[in-house]
């Protein structure tokens, strides 16, 4: 099974966005700017905190949209789920690990995920090819 596309907005984040490779039809969803309210539905203090420790660190890097927040919510509720069981000297299922790792994948929260998303710089540097468009 490929893997799976990665979002336009990851490609200009991590400075590999090409023109020429660029999916138009791809969905834009709006950038959050203001802290989200956090679902009341988190199941434990573990997930609240998560969920306050993630969202400051996601929407620094302009990498937190609306369509990301309920995969985000669910991330914390893994996180928490799997903290309670260790927790409890219960051993999290396999299944279970690999949802969150998964997840912790797409929002590049790992070191292997991180180096393929670089910070925000707050500034477009120039296109020094962009004169000579054909």
């Amino acid at each position: 099974m490929p893997k799976p596309r990665k979002p336009e907005s990851l490609k200009l984040v991590s400075g590999t966005a090409r023109n020429d490779r660029t999916v138009t039809e791809s969905v834009k969803f709006p950038i959050i700017v203001d802290m989200p309210v956090m679902p009341d539905w988190l199941p434990n203090a573990y997930a609240v905190n998560e969920w306050n420790r993630l969202v400051p660190l996601l929407m620094a890097n302009k990498l937190l949209t609306e369509g990301g927040l309920s995969a985000l919510a669910v991330l914390c509720s893994l996180h928490g789920k799997i903290v309670q069981m260790y927790a409890a000297g219960e051993c999290p299922t396999g299944h279970l690990s690999a949802q969150y790792r998964n997840l912790i994948n797409d929002f590049g929260l790992t070191p292997v995920s991180q180096s393929k998303v670089k910070a925000f710089a707050g500034t477009e540097k120039e296109n020094p090819f962009a004169k000579h468009k054909r």
